[in-house]
């Protein structure tokens, strides 16, 4: 069974910076990608960013420029840099992980971005 736990999130005023992390706990092997995605309430749930054990990525067109998603193999672990933050971008962000044929989600973490 894996288990996704999610750190980083908080309160940061526009212009600012947060990195979150997210630890995978448990076997992964073989092919998987990890990333985030955030949600709003009212709204449905939106990519953020992947990263895939092939080394690819891929970003929402929102985030372009402004957020780096990087993995650490090695430690199961992947982080998502957050610069130029807008209140926009103020919801709650969940680490997902896609392990074929499953589908993992941590319990997300707040970031809030005050204007």
């Amino acid at each position: 069974q894996v288990q996704l736990v999610e750190s980083g999130g908080g309160l940061v005023q526009a212009g600012g910076s947060l990195r979150l992390s997210c630890a995978a706990s448990g076997s992964i092997f073989g092919f998987n990608a990890m990333g985030w995605y955030r949600q709003v309430p009212g709204k449905q749930r939106e990519l953020v960013a992947v990263a895939t054990s092939l080394g690819t990525t891929n970003y929402a067109d929102s985030v372009k420029g402004r957020f780096t998603i990087s993995r650490d193999n090695g430690r199961n672990t992947v982080y998502l840099q957050m610069n130029s933050l807008t209140p926009e971008d103020t919801a709650v962000y969940y680490c997902h992980l896609t392990l074929p044929p499953y589908d993992y989600w941590g319990q997300g973490t707040q970031v809030t971005v005050s204007s």
